[in-house]
């Protein structure tokens, strides 16, 4: 009976001996650690989960953007009053200007790189076509989306643009070109790729629908004696200068400063000034 155990116990001892085989555990359902056991030796490998709804930064608005935010209710009034379309005035000044941050933008206010042409105002030289040429320089850059539709809508040979559909982007772009206002044989294509790109054409729509800042502003005639002693107040709205508005109502902007005992030509929104006759 001893020798029976004697003989079991050796064989026990002769299969502890024996190699071991890997003991590999089952993965634990864990979002963040799962453990592996591998021939005796723990292993953590960690896990990381993916979200799967994706959260967009706030991105900062582009240079061509603020360009828009700060010039689209001026080239919207631009095309109430002159005709243009908002959108080719924008594109333009976009362009022309290079957003704003050129040199004739930053040290002439000339949004348009419109040159002199018997301009009997402030001037600057500039390499363009050729070296130095005369540029029109403007106090502000209001002035020259002013001049700007001055330009296009005083000479003869923009005055086929002005046929066009009033949403006619296309027709203006390529139009301009053929009158000679730039040489660049590209310049219709530049024009109309900014326009689709940043849909400048809506601001065309919300003139034409009646949506400009000029429509909703609140301006009224004050009737005081006979009709030649008519006086007018208005509210300054976004946009507004005192040369606009002289252009506007066919006064001046010394008489308007006159009129409301102006110092400066700063103007602010929601001030009420009277226009002279």
């Amino acid at each position: 009976m001893k020798f029976r155990y004697l003989i079991l116990l050796v064989a026990v001892l002769a299969m502890s001996c024996g190699p071991k085989k890997g003991i590999v555990t089952k993965k634990k359902r864990s979002s963040t650690t799962k453990t592996v056991v591998v021939k005796d030796k723990k292993e953590e490998v960690t896990t990381v989960e993916t979200n799967p709804s994706v959260v967009e930064e706030n991105k900062a608005p582009s240079s061509v953007e603020v360009y828009i935010d700060l010039y689209a209710e001026i080239a919207k009034n631009k095309m109430q009053t002159h005709k243009i379309p908002a959108s080719i005035t924008l594109a333009q000044g976009i362009l022309e200007s290079g957003v704003g941050k050129g040199l004739l933008a930053v040290k002439a206010n000339n949004h348009f790189g419109i040159k002199c042409h018997g301009w009997t105002g402030a001037k600057i030289y500039h390499d363009d076509d050729r070296s130095q040429e005369c540029f029109r320089k403007y106090p502000k850059a209001e002035m020259s989306y002013e001049d700007h539709s001055e330009f296009l809508t005083g000479r003869k040979r923009y005055a086929s643009l002005f046929e066009l559909k009033p949403d006619d982007y296309k027709g203006w772009a390529k139009g301009l070109r053929a009158a000679g206002y730039a040489t660049d044989r590209k310049y219709p294509e530049k024009l109309i790729s900014l326009i689709e790109r940043y849909n400048l054409d809506k601001y065309d729509e919300e003139v034409l629908k009646g949506t400009t800042a000029k429509s909703t502003r609140k301006s009224t005639t004050i009737i005081e004696g006979t009709k030649k002693d008519a006086s007018k107040k208005h509210t300054v709205a976004k946009g507004d200068t005192l040369y606009s508005l002289s252009r506007l109502y066919k006064t001046t902007v010394d008489a308007i400063k006159a009129e409301n005992n102006l110092k400066s030509n700063d103007l602010t929104i929601g001030q009420q000034l009277i226009i002279p006759n």
